[in-house]
């Protein structure tokens, strides 16, 4: 049995383990202890278990994971969403579908402050799908919205997903941040567009707000925005001219957040209090996962595994199209049964070697990689995004409603990754923009 074959039998197993549900960064570990064992003997491998785990954990890149999940928190406790989600709706909510709309222009607003695709889908769901549902929308529209709207808080910097990202594949996390700015517009604008098309051709989906507001007060509401402005500038105009790092940004705005929080009229000491403690338990969960992966990783290198699918892959003459639509095909499979941080910890180390291989520029190939994973994220049976919608959803919406009505957001994210899978420049030409 050769050392290939005995790294595919263990991504079998992985794939096998991880259906009872045990944790992924349990799963990644014991996969990885038990391959390394057979591969290299009890003694090598607890020395390389070792060194993985203390190469993985002293990591200075790790600290921009808790920056960003704490700016999230924060933005999140301090009614930012909410605050945001009113600003947008007196600007574009008499137009008809204009709630739906302003609910995705806020999910792709919060995105910029919170980088998680569950905590924007949950947010939304609780402020404004009952909002839209007041005034007459359908409800799987509604929910819908919220739905997809979180994928775009996963691509829009800060995200979480893009920082896994660059850690599992060794590419820039600076250059993958400002990469995700271009997918997150890109998908609000066909998300938008495609919200007032189905009104358009289904009137019955949604009727025109009652919400009404003078120029005066939108003008005057656009002062709630301000932490969102700020963000904006610092994270994007920071990374991009290289004033500060990522991790440098995300300090910066998380006092700024912080700072805003504390001085609100609303301020409250449990607020900071349950923004602290999520953020503990979310990072110490990314930790793990990533410790696991690190210990993965290392029995695939020992079994040569990744070598061998990057020879056969160059061998078999693929085109870098084909190869990307047929990444796209396993990720849309895979999110059937994992989450996205899962697909990255599992696929990449083996997928993103293989396609620089191919010539496919690397900012390309993890714009496409994020969008499909994200779309997994709607997919059922599992479709995370959807249960996160449904555990904060009213009490006659069902699942059934909820993946009927998701179904139209995934065909507009199938045709934003053909639309990146077919112009590379989309997703390249504000990376190699950066620093002049």
């Amino acid at each position: 049995m050769s050392d290939a074959f005995i790294g595919l039998l263990g991504i079998i197993a992985l794939l096998i383990i991880l259906a009872t549900s045990l944790p992924i960064a349990l799963c990644l570990a014991v996969v990885g202890i038990a391959g390394l064992i057979i591969l290299a003997g009890p003694e090598a491998a607890i020395r390389t278990i070792a060194s993985a785990t203390f190469t993985r954990m002293t990591d200075l890149s790790l600290i921009i994971i808790p920056l960003f999940v704490l700016m999230g928190m924060l933005a999140q406790q301090g009614g930012l969403s909410s605050r945001t989600y009113e600003t947008l709706s007196m600007w574009v909510g008499k137009i008809k579908g204009g709630l739906a709309v302003a609910t995705m222009a806020a999910c792709t607003a919060f995105g910029t402050v919170c980088g998680s695709s569950m905590v924007t889908a949950s947010v939304f769901a609780k402020i404004s799908a009952p909002e839209m549902r007041r005034n007459g929308y359908d409800k799987k529209l509604a929910y819908a919205t919220c739905s997809s709207g979180g994928t775009i808080g996963m691509l829009i910097p800060p995200s979480v997903l893009l920082v896994i990202y660059g850690i599992a594949s060794q590419e820039s996390i600076g250059r993958l941040l400002i990469g995700g700015i271009s997918p997150g517009l890109v998908l609000f604008i066909i998300f938008a567009l495609g919200i007032l098309l189905m009104i358009k051709v289904r009137p019955q989906l949604a009727t025109e707000s009652s919400t009404t507001a003078t120029w005066r007060q939108r003008i005057s509401s656009l002062k709630s925005l301000l932490p969102v402005f700020i963000s904006v500038a610092i994270i994007f105009g920071g990374i991009f001219t290289g004033i500060f790092s990522p991790a440098e940004a995300a300090s910066v705005v998380v006092i700024i957040l912080f700072a805003i929080m504390l001085t609100s009229k609303n301020r409250s000491w449990q607020s900071v209090r349950v923004a602290l403690i999520e953020t503990i338990a979310t990072s110490s969960m990314i930790f793990l996962i990533l410790v696991g992966a690190g210990i993965f990783t290392r029995f695939l290198v020992y079994s040569t595994l990744t070598s061998t699918v990057l020879e056969m892959v160059v061998s078999l003459g693929i085109s870098p199209i084909y190869y990307m639509l047929a990444t796209v095909l396993l990720y849309l499979v895979l999110g059937c049964f994992l989450d996205s941080i899962s697909m990255v910890t599992i696929t990449i180390p083996i997928l993103h070697p293989a396609a620089l291989a191919l010539g496919i520029d690397p900012m390309q190939f993890a714009v496409v990689a994020v969008l499909a994973m994200e779309a997994g994220l709607l997919t059922p049976p599992i479709g995370l995004n959807i249960y996160a919608v449904k555990a904060v959803a009213e009490g006659d919406v069902t699942l059934q409603d909820l993946f009927a009505g998701i179904w139209p957001f995934l065909v507009m994210m199938l045709l934003a990754i053909l639309l990146f899978v077919a112009i590379p420049s989309l997703s390249t030409f504000l990376p190699n923009a950066m620093y002049g």
